[in-house]
């Protein structure tokens, strides 16, 4: 009898449908009912994996069969819910980065501190839907492929010997982290509630993937790299980007219905569409955008749409960036809510420290420095929006002119803050981690360089090299914050407003909420 083995996640949803994420033991029938209304669809094969998605018509509370049998809700959860968004869209928007999954006893929370998410869940549970979140945006390292749980590790020192040690090497050991990762009972059942939407970051791949050209030579030169990366986009597809999709996108995605209609394992289509993804980044786009109400979501791909030659270095490249300036100026709404995994407005020194490492990386003082300036950049996470100058300036320059609020979304950092745009409506909201706390030597560390010795040192370095000044002045008006943490953006507030949430251990409580003056 086929099991459930990861989900039910409820991913992408509209005003009339909702679509339904699993992972099955067996291939088979998936039905979801919602008020005795049945909905249907086979699942397809991927190395040894089975998965289905199913798109349905009504809301209300629901059930998962397999092959015929319940195995969806639980017994000791509530039900889960689909609810459409209303004309308006959805009014909060949580959002987050970066959680690691692992034990939530004594030990591993002195270690990584509370999931927040976990308790979000908890909470939930006990809350009426009116005070639910109506979309979940995970913004990056949802799964951690190169820093395994020691529960991970020792499903790898089961299965095989050699390299990459400690790390996932191929699909089946991305299948396993997912699996760990999504399917504690309380973050279970909130992925089974609460739609989400979700982009990847470099801990989904690797550490600093895609961080320069040097960075990609350096790893084409390790033996297992080629397995790891088409195992890691080729995961990425189905356990994230396949939810994503609107029905009407699926329906016409060429890899998707090629798997549909295979009569066996679709391993080998999955794995050349990723090599492809990878090889020629242009030709796929992992971006995605979405009207909600007077809201337009753009998720952005901040990582394998990189373009990375040196002298022409940009965050996304030119064709990615045709579809984003068409998506910025196409109208009908409100405002835009962008969605990108590293932070576009960093504090202004490290902003300026970043603009001097890649002039350097790239010569401006000799090959020596550049040598030099390429080591620094991967030892410290020099990758943001502000290392790649030119897409920062023409982003800057497309925010400015789009006449309309803008508010960006993003993670990675490890702390969260606000940063505002002098001027302009335009507001960065940054919310990392949701679980896996920096240090408090790392804390007081972030805090004297970033807002401290790079604010006086910053700008002297940028203007050394001669980097123009930046399009628009911008500040730090709240926080940082180090907590675990989730945010919930209220856009059915007037002005906007953002609220940061943590825990101890299964109990929510406010960090702060900030107002968006002119946000809205």
């Amino acid at each position: 009898m086929p099991e459930l083995v990861v989900g039910p996640l409820l991913r992408y949803v509209d005003e009339t449908s909702a679509s339904v994420w699993v992972e099955t033991s067996e291939p088979c029938e998936v039905t979801v009912e919602v008020g005795g209304v049945r909905s249907q669809a086979l699942t397809f094969t991927v190395h040894g994996h089975h998965y289905a998605i199913v798109d349905v018509g009504a809301e209300g509370a629901y059930e998962v069969r397999l092959a015929g049998e319940t195995v969806w809700p639980l017994p000791d959860r509530p039900p889960s819910r689909i609810r459409f968004f209303g004309p308006g869209g959805p009014r909060r928007v949580m959002f987050g980065s970066c959680r690691t999954s692992v034990p939530h006893d004594t030990l591993h929370i002195v270690s990584h501190g509370v999931d927040v998410l976990r308790a979000y869940g908890c909470t939930m549970m006990g809350a009426p839907e009116e005070e639910w979140p109506d979309l979940l945006l995970l913004l990056g390292d949802q799964v951690y492929a190169d820093e395994p749980s020691v529960e991970m590790l020792e499903f790898i020192r089961n299965r095989r010997d050699g390299e990459p040690a400690g790390e996932i090497a191929d699909f089946e050991e991305y299948a396993e982290l997912y699996r760990q990762a999504w399917t504690d009972p309380e973050i279970r059942w909130i992925l089974s509630t609460v739609p989400s939407a979700m982009i990847f970051d470099d801990h989904d791949l690797r550490d600093d993937f895609n961080t320069s050209a040097t960075w990609r030579e350096q790893m084409a030169k390790v033996p297992w790299w080629p397995r790891r990366v088409v195992s890691g986009l080729g995961a990425y597809w189905i356990y994230q980007h396949l939810g994503n999709m609107s029905p009407q996108e699926r329906a016409s995605d060429e890899l998707l219905s090629k798997l549909c209609a295979a009569e066996g394992d679709g391993s080998e289509m999955l794995d050349t569409f990723a090599e492809h993804a990878y090889d020629v980044p242009a030709d796929n786009r992992w971006s995605y955008s979405r009207d909600l109400g007077g809201t337009r979501l753009i998720m952005l791909d901040s990582r394998c749409a990189r373009q990375l030659a040196p002298g022409d270095r940009r965050m996304i490249d030119p064709v990615e960036w045709e579809w984003l300036t068409e998506e910025l100026r196409r109208g009908g709404v409100e405002r835009f809510v962008i969605g990108t995994s590293v932070p576009f407005l960093l504090p202004a020194g490290i902003h300026h420290i970043q603009n001097w490492n890649e002039a350097l990386a790239q010569g401006a003082w000799g090959k020596r420095m550049a040598r030099w300036s390429e080591a620094l950049r991967q030892a410290v996470d020099l990758e943001h929006w502000a290392a790649f100058r030119r897409s920062f300036e023409d982003l800057s320059d497309l925010l400015a002119r789009t006449g309309k609020p803008v508010v960006v979304l993003s993670g990675d950092v490890h702390y969260s803050y606000v940063a505002k745009a002098e001027g302009l409506p335009i507001y960065q909201l940054v919310c990392s981690p949701i679980r896996n706390p920096l240090s408090r030597t790392l804390r007081l560390a972030n805090i004297v360089a970033q807002f401290g010795l790079a604010t006086l040192v910053g700008g002297w370095l940028s203007r050394l090299a001669r980097i123009p000044k930046p399009p628009f002045r911008w500040r730090i008006v709240h926080g940082p914050w180090f907590s675990n943490a989730v945010a919930t953006l209220s856009l059915g507030a007037d002005p906007l407003s953002v609220r940061w949430d943590t825990a101890a251990a299964t109990e929510i409580s406010e960090i702060t909420t900030v107002k968006l003056t002119g946000g809205g």
